[in-house]
């Protein structure tokens, strides 16, 4: 079988291939979409604290690292692609991270005590009712403060999905397929 990789594109780490498996479930965030969001968010992820949730390739959690994020929790519920994110952090030779083999809203559920600067939601495609879930825990469980960012990436087809009235827009795109966002908690 042939080996996938997948290349950071800024940071301290850019240009290091990371590997990546063949999983239907798996898709990584596009180059030119990866740019854009580190473009966007460079000037606030310097020792910020961040979530990437849903993590499948762990691109999202190594280019935060790679931008000197402080400390990014990894989750991922397919355990296959977990243990190819924790070869691939182990490459990069970064210890500031948690990585846990988990069901996003099963962690969120719970009560952690950790306030996010940045949370990253990407989950699969097909799952539009999983992201609204995802945003309502957040939101309920106080996992973000004034100021905190927040990315969403989604199909271009979800139109549905249920934004917090305190969550404002800052920036958007679109793909042929995708559609991206973030927003800032007000």
């Amino acid at each position: 079988m042939k080996k996938k990789y997948i290349k950071i594109t800024s940071g301290i780490l850019k240009n290091i291939h990371i590997n990546t498996i063949n999983n239907k479930l798996l898709k990584p965030t596009l180059v030119n979409i990866r740019k854009t969001l580190f473009n966007w968010i460079n000037k606030y992820i310097k020792n910020k604290i961040c979530l990437d949730c849903f993590s499948g390739s762990g691109i999202l959690s190594i280019e935060s690292l790679s931008n000197n994020a402080k400390f990014v929790i990894i989750l991922e519920k397919n355990y296959k692609i977990y243990k190819n994110i924790k070869k691939n952090l182990k490459k990069i030779n970064n210890k500031n991270y948690k990585i846990i083999n988990i069901n996003t809203l099963i962690w969120l559920k719970k009560k952690n005590n950790i306030i996010f600067d940045i949370i990253f939601i990407d989950p699969p495609y097909n799952m539009y009712k999983i992201l609204n879930k995802c945003i309502n825990l957040i939101e309920k469980n106080n996992l973000i403060k004034k100021n905190s960012i927040i990315y969403i990436e989604t199909n271009k087809k979800n139109n549905n999905i249920n934004i917090p009235y305190s969550w404002k827009i800052y920036k958007k795109k679109y793909t042929q397929n995708n559609k991206y966002y973030l927003f800032i908690k007000k």
